[in-house]
């Protein structure tokens, strides 16, 4: 269905419904009700396709190349310069910089198997001096119920539950760990469901990185790499991946809410991917390394307040989203749908656990590390030590149950 079309539907349900609560007096009253509220409706249809269009044209910048990826996703080619980082009002003329030095204690940690973005697949890819950038289209703009919230977390904190491990109070300038890799299945196409890293400041300042299957903002449940920053606890600043002004990314060859596969299979075949967010200390910038070594881009320090320090909370592990009301808990799952119970092979993992503290950025295992999880009914966490897998935790769980409340 075409942009048109989707628009079409949506107004001749608008109508169709009006009419049925409509007061009927009589015929002619009702003609003249009809015919108001068709006015009414044509204009606010105007408004709306103008409000598509100019938030599709603030987000898809003009392609230098266009891939078309094997999962329906549309790549563009964008230019690093005019990519939506420099749309913010603090970064207006700026250019991406270059790649910082690797910081003390950087290692590569090898994949226990390979995996791929889907985009890659089709063997094109973007040409130096650009980046890729998933083309937002109309059918993703029409998912969401505010505009102006497009690619924005909800704020209502009560509906995301969470199973973690968390390090805080002596300041933190990175993260990093090797996180297992699942499709989870989510109950509704509005809730997600994550594997990832969080750094926090008290203020309410935060960034995040990690997989995420949310059908709401990609059209589809297959897990993504994805980004989130805010500078007000998720009020009103910040997003997912490029969808607003802030994060500048530096890598043409990662795509930002592109699919990865293949995902670890029960009692299979397991997949992950290490991730990395670190403190550039000569210009304050978080950086973002995904894999063995490919540098995606930095959110700049002047983002935030706080964070243009030290984090407070380094925190890892798995988020959902539960938007059921009918007083029963979501289905969705978190990680593989199984307790930690299961271990490896059978729970999700996160692994080989490490933040960096003071501006050297030298990496530590975890200090005193605190497990938690706000429904263990529905999702838990368990922590061990080992030696070659460091800190390392279990998580997730199948949401409703006899024992999820």
């Amino acid at each position: 269905m075409d942009f048109s079309s989707s628009i079409i539907s949506l107004f001749l349900h608008f109508l169709l419904i009006s009419s049925l609560v409509c007061p009927i007096n009589s015929s002619e009253t009702v003609n003249h009700q009809l015919v108001n509220q068709t006015i009414r409706s044509e204009h606010e249809l105007h408004e709306l396709k103008k409000l598509i269009t100019t938030r599709l044209q603030q987000i898809n910048k003009p392609a230098i190349k266009t891939i078309q990826s094997s999962d329906g996703d549309t790549i563009d080619c964008i230019l690093t310069h005019k990519q939506p980082a420099f749309d913010h009002h603090l970064l207006k003329g700026q250019k991406p910089l270059d790649l910082p030095e690797r910081s003390i204690g950087h290692n590569q940690i090898n994949n226990l198997s390979d995996f791929f973005q889907s985009w890659s697949l089709s063997g094109e890819s973007c040409p130096d001096g650009t980046i890729p950038i998933r083309r937002i289209t109309e059918e993703d703009i029409l998912r969401v119920d505010s505009i102006s919230r497009f690619g924005r977390k909800d704020a209502d904190h009560s509906k995301q539950e969470q199973a973690y491990v968390s390090v805080g109070g002596d300041g933190y300038t990175g993260a990093k760990a090797t996180i297992n890799l699942w499709r989870p299945r989510t109950e509704s196409r509005y809730e997600y469901s994550t594997g990832q890293i969080w750094i926090f400041a008290e203020t309410g300042e935060a960034i995040e990185a990690g997989w995420q299957v949310f059908y709401h903002l990609y059209g589809d449940t297959r897990p993504r790499l994805f980004i989130y920053w805010t500078a007000d606890n998720y009020e009103g600043t910040g997003c997912y991946n490029l969808k607003c002004p802030g994060f500048v990314q530096t890598n043409k060859k990662i795509l930002l809410g592109g699919a990865l596969e293949p995902t670890s299979l029960y009692n299979g075949q397991q997949y992950e991917f290490p991730l990395k967010i670190w403190k550039d200390e000569k210009n304050g910038h978080w950086w973002l390394e995904y894999g063995n070594g490919d540098i995606i881009g930095y959110w700049p320090s002047s983002l935030f307040k706080r964070l243009q320090g030290e984090g407070d909370f380094a925190q890892f592990g798995g988020q959902v989203l539960n938007l059921n009301t009918t007083g029963f808990h979501t289905s969705t799952q978190m990680g593989s749908g199984h307790f930690d119970s299961g271990r490896f092979k059978k729970a999700a993992y996160i692994r080989n656990m490490q933040v960096a503290v003071n501006s050297e950025n030298i990496w530590i295992d975890l200090p005193d590390p605190e497990y938690g999880a706000n429904k263990p009914g529905c999702y838990d966490v368990r922590g061990r030590y080992s030696r070659n897998w460091g800190n390392l935790i279990f998580y997730g769980g199948p949401g409703r149950n006899a024992n999820c409340r």
